[in-house]
């Protein structure tokens, strides 16, 4: 597997959850660090409260995308890691639920190419929440977008989960 490129994070922001009533409204923009406090929910009878904080957009090296062995699907196309960590900040214990709903946008505000990736990518874990995951609660991970090519960055990332999908906004780190 190749050694990733330099990547340049972007970082800043606040750890303060934003929002009214400390909820995230929809539409609502954050920078990279910022947290969200979300309703989550999974399943039929897992809800509770995250915060959810995109922490970094990392540009990868398109042989990164080796691994995955989708061949021409992706010739040309750069590979972005959009880091984030999932807080929970409720009462419910969401273990072994999943926080998947993170996308990664053009400069031009357009969604990029998302891949699922089934069983183990090294460069962008993306598990879902172990057990005991109880209030106080933080786990890592990581989203993977595909930009068309190097001159066409991904330069922001949206939560677009319940209750911010659709017809509703997402929530968006930039």
């Amino acid at each position: 597997m190749a050694s990733p490129s330099a990547a340049s994070p972007t970082t800043g922001g606040s750890e303060a959850p934003a929002g009214a009533n400390g909820t995230a409204k929809s539409g609502q923009t954050f920078k990279i660090g910022e947290a969200a406090e979300i309703p989550f929910s999974y399943g039929n009878n897992k809800g509770g409260q995250i915060a959810l904080t995109v922490t970094a957009i990392e540009q990868g090296n398109p042989a990164d995308l080796d691994a995955l062995k989708l061949g021409d699907k992706v010739k040309g196309m750069i590979p972005y890691y959009i880091r984030y960590s999932v807080k929970n900040t409720g009462t419910t214990d969401l273990s072994y639920s999943s926080v998947t709903q993170v996308k990664g946008l053009l400069g031009d505000g357009t969604e990029a190419q998302r891949v699922s990736v089934i069983g183990k990518f090294e460069k962008c874990p993306n598990e879902s929440l172990p057990k005991g995951f109880t209030n106080g609660q933080t786990q890592t991970s990581c989203a993977l977008a595909l930009a068309p090519s190097a001159q066409t960055k991904v330069t922001a990332a949206e939560y677009w989960g319940n209750p911010y999908d659709y017809p509703n906004k997402g929530l968006v780190w930039k």
